[in-house]
């Protein structure tokens, strides 16, 4: 009998062994995940995909609601719509590299991570890695001075459909519908340079500005630019997530690789 339960309890023993090892190896590989960097990535992919998908289509219609109301002659137009087209295809370039972009970053992130906490044994590191992640360091923060001026970009749409959707809800309004200079309130879309001053009509008022602002045209392409501002808001904050994450991993790499480095982090 003695020698079963010595048999049994080894046993016990050797399980809670395994399940404490097992505990501490999840520990370890789940102390090994760049939090910051998944967190950036999973921002980046949400935010450059409404910045590209939404900006796609409400890009196609305003080209439409121009091409209807705003100026008949082709020709008016005719550079507007190549530098919209252009623009698409640059919307194209842009989810792809954002895409190889955030992957590598997030490989990045799991490299860096592992060697500042030392998971995988002794620390070692090289010039050649410490070079990468200082190249990272730099792409990241001129990505993210960029992607600044793009948000910025993105607003001036939603400002002009704002503006246009203000001026319908002021021929709305019971007061404006009361007097008799309806037709008088005017929305001309060539002050804002998108079309050439002797475009026709390029100038819309009272009732027919108002049928305009009631087109699915209209109502779709307003929100889709404010969501895709939206969009490009989210990938300027996955940026900076990004060079706190990679200017912090960097500094940490490049003073534990000196030979009198003796604090640890």
């Amino acid at each position: 009998m003695k020698p079963a339960m010595e048999t049994a309890a080894e046993e016990n023993t050797e399980q809670s062994q395994e399940r404490k090892g097992c505990f501490e190896c999840c520990i370890k590989c789940l102390g090994g995940v760049p939090y910051a960097s998944l967190v950036a990535t999973i921002l980046c992919f949400s935010g450059v995909a409404l910045f590209c998908g939404c900006g796609h289509v409400a890009l196609a219609g305003t080209v439409a609601i121009l091409e209807q109301h705003f100026s008949t002659n082709t020709s008016d137009h005719a550079l507007l719509s190549e530098v919209i087209q252009l623009m698409q295809y640059v919307i194209y370039g842009i989810a792809s590299f954002f895409f190889l972009y955030g992957i590598i970053l997030l490989a990045e992130g799991f490299y860096t991570t592992s060697a500042v906490k030392e998971l995988h044994g002794e620390f070692k590191t090289t010039a050649c890695g410490r070079c990468i992640s200082g190249m990272f360091v730099f792409l990241t923060y001129v990505l993210g001075v960029a992607w600044l001026g793009v948000f910025g970009f993105s607003a001036v749409p939603v400002f002009m459909y704002y503006n246009i959707w203000s001026t319908c809800e002021v021929i709305k309004s019971p007061q404006a519908n009361g007097t008799a200079g309806v037709e008088q309130i005017c929305v001309d879309i060539r002050q804002y340079g998108i079309i050439p001053w002797n475009a026709f009509p390029g100038k819309i008022c009272g009732s027919a500005l108002e049928n305009i602002c009631n087109t699915n045209e209209f109502y779709m392409s307003y929100h889709l630019f404010i969501v895709a501002c939206a969009g490009a808001g989210a990938t300027v904050i996955a940026l900076l997530i990004y060079m706190m994450a990679t200017t912090y991993n960097y500094a940490v790499l490049k003073f534990k690789s000196r030979e009198d480095c003796c604090t640890k982090f």
